[in-house]
């Protein structure tokens, strides 16, 4: 990879359609990782994986993937979300599951090549794992910035 590779990512939380797939166009976001355990619910509204695989090809002719590689397991996000398990405790623990998983090892580099973005539902980054994973992967990979949209 050439050097300061950009990842790009977003949280659907709080942006309307309008908005979201307007970031998707203005940044040329081609293809979009979505990073979350369950992709597939009511709540997401027009971040359902089968709305958003269409969304994204006809409104910002962008390509979809789901990688649960990339997203903690169930159990440590119950445990977060039930406050079972502060930020401090998480974070270092879903950076020791992407070592575990040896995830810069099987996620594909060329789809860094381009224009990528990492989806999750936090509205920001600063408290969600889509942060970690970029962290992480510039730690493995090196001359990687994150842009978070």
């Amino acid at each position: 990879m050439g050097s300061d590779v950009k990842i790009f990512t977003i949280g659907f939380a709080g942006k309307t359609a309008a908005v979201f797939f307007g970031l998707m166009r203005e940044h040329g976001i081609e293809l979009l990782v979505d990073v979350r355990i369950n992709n597939k619910s009511q709540l997401a509204g027009f971040a359902k994986q089968a709305d958003l695989e269409f969304f994204l090809r006809e409104l910002a002719g962008a390509r979809y993937e789901h990688e649960e590689r990339l997203a903690p397991t169930r159990e440590m996000l119950k445990a977060y979300r039930g406050k079972e398990m502060t930020w401090e405790e998480y974070e270092p623990r879903f950076l020791d599951l992407m070592a575990e998983r040896k995830v810069e090892d099987d996620i594909p580099r060329e789809w860094f090549d381009g224009r990528a973005v990492l989806l999750c539902s936090e509205p920001e980054p600063e408290r969600c794992h889509r942060r970690l994973v970029v962290e992480y992967l510039k730690e493995a990979w090196g001359d990687i910035r994150a842009v978070h949209l």
